[in-house]
C-alpha cells in the first residue's frame, strides 16, 4: 500500500516516464515481504536502455526492472535506496521521507 504523495506528484511522475526521462517518486510503503522498509522510490523511465544503462551504474539488474503499467521502473528501497538518493543528489526526498538518518 503506498501513502504520502498526492495525485499530481504520481502524474508527474507518470509524464516524465513516458517522456524518456530519469524520474523519482518517494512513497511511504508497507509490504511484509520486506520487514524494516518503510519508503520505497519509484526510479523509472519509458527508454528502457536508458533505464537499464542508469541501474548498471548502481549494480541493478535489467530483469529487475518491473514492466507494469506502462512505467519501466526500478524499485528501490533499504539501503539501495538511502544510497542511490543520495548518490542522485534527491536530498528533497530523503529529508521528506526522514531517510538521511
Amino acid at each position: 500500500m503506498a501513502f504520502g504523495i498526492d495525485r499530481a506528484e504520481l502524474r508527474e511522475w507518470k509524464k516524465t516516464v513516458a517522456s524518456g526521462e530519469m524520474a523519482f517518486l518517494t512513497h511511504y510503503w508497507l509490504d511484509d515481504r520486506f520487514p524494516g522498509c518503510k519508503t520505497v522510490t519509484k526510479a523509472g523511465c519509458a527508454d528502457l536502455d536508458k533505464l537499464t544503462q542508469w541501474g548498471a551504474q548502481y549494480g541493478l539488474k535489467r530483469e529487475w526492472i518491473d514492466m507494469r503499467d506502462d512505467f519501466p521502473h526500478f524499485d528501490l528501497f533499504g539501503k539501495y535506496e538511502r544510497e542511490i538518493l543520495l548518490k542522485e543528489g534527491l536530498t528533497e526526498q530523503l529529508e521528506r521521507f526522514d531517510l538521511l538518518k
